[in-house]
């Protein structure tokens, strides 16, 4: 009989308007639409230890537990030496060795300590992240732990989101998901330029559906503050033609006040080089993006009290895709050149050519 998980609870929290919403939301949002990562920024925007506690435990750490708050240190501690070792980088002690762990994210937000604090704690959070997600994989290397196994545990964990999310009356019209099948993954493949087969990212996907276009904000950002924490979200992997950022700033005039603190100027995404998928319809609109979304892997690991291992980490990732939209631009996508048929289409010619190059194709059977 598997251990019971140990993840952190979550309180309950209320929704977020898009007229409530500012620089820390605009952010997040931000990082989101563009797939960006959050190695790039320069502060965080955490103003109370309540705010970094929920943080925390939606990376699944509670560290009013000895065991988590030890196992933080530890990636903390491995963060510093690194600067240290490798940079020759001066690390005050304040911030290598907080009294609390909230400390180093109110430090990196400037919001506690002393002015110098804020910028050698963004620098080793980056570095802390790096590795939590190093030892994240690890972990689930050595697990015995299926991939069918991994899917349920996502399924469950994002469904009871979505119950939630409907509960607290979000205007969502269909939250389903979907799990690719063998013959899929294998076009899929087939289809893609890069060389590395382990690159699907959408094995477990959601597709979230709003019921107006103003609606999208509002549902994204709950996802960011009970499912997945924003940083999770996997750099160069989000496919954004429904919310561009400047028609964002267009549609929401208050935004405004808050572009000369952004980390990234208004034009950035004008400059980047973006390529949608090859094989989609020419109006097709869409928000995908893939999330690492954090799991406790208690129930396949010994008690912490019995935990003999010289890395003590429990928590690991699964990639996830999400895919938003609202209701219209939905019943669009399933039109003509946009259909979901049309796309399998256009990507199976492109796998049967690839495949047959230079060789004789077998004739179709029936």
């Amino acid at each position: 009989m598997k251990a019971p998980s140990l993840a952190p609870v979550l309180s309950s929290i209320p929704i977020c308007t898009v007229q409530q919403m500012g620089l820390r939301e605009l952010e997040r949002i931000r990082l989101i639409l563009r797939g960006g990562s959050v190695i790039d920024w320069r502060r965080m925007h955490f103003q109370s230890r309540e705010e970094v506690d929920r943080f925390l435990r939606l990376c699944q750490f509670d560290v009013s537990r000895p065991f988590d708050d030890a196992w933080a240190r530890t990636v903390l501690a491995d963060a510093v030496e690194y600067l240290r070792k490798t940079f020759d980088y001066r690390v005050a002690d304040a911030v290598a060795q907080p009294e609390e762990l909230h400390d180093l994210f109110l430090f990196a937000s400037g919001a506690k300590g002393l002015a110098r604090y804020r910028r050698i704690a963004c620098i080793v959070l980056k570095v802390m992240h790096v590795i939590q997600h190093i030892e994240g994989r690890d972990l689930l290397f050595r697990l015995a732990a299926s991939e069918a196994e991994l899917a349920t545990m996502v399924t469950d964990k994002v469904l009871g989101v979505a119950e939630e999310m409907k509960k607290q009356g979000l205007p969502i019209v269909e939250f389903a998901h979907s799990i690719k099948t063998r013959d899929s993954l294998i076009t899929k493949l087939n289809a893609k330029k890069e060389t590395v087969a382990a690159q699907v990212y959408d094995r477990t996907r959601f597709r979230v559906i709003t019921r107006t276009r103003a609606d999208l904000l509002p549902v994204l950002y709950f996802l960011t503050q009970r499912l997945f924490p924003f940083n999770f979200v996997v750099p160069g992997q989000t496919e954004n033609t429904l919310l561009p950022f400047k028609g964002l700033l267009a549609d929401n005039p208050h935004f405004e006040q808050f572009i000369p603190q952004l980390h990234l100027d208004r034009d950035f995404e004008d400059r980047e080089d973006r390529t949608g998928n090859a094989f989609s319809g020419s109006s097709y609109q869409v928000l995908n993006f893939v999330v690492d979304l954090p799991l406790r892997m208690d129930p396949y690991l010994p008690p912490p009290d019995e935990d003999v291992r010289p890395r003590k980490g429990r928590v690991s990732f699964a990639l996830v895709e999400f895919q938003i939209a609202d209701e219209e631009t939905a019943r669009r996508n399933e039109l003509g050149d946009n259909a979901h048929e049309s796309y399998k289409r256009r990507q199976k010619r492109r796998v049967l050519n690839r495949l047959s190059r230079g060789l004789v194709v077998p004739k179709r059977q029936g």
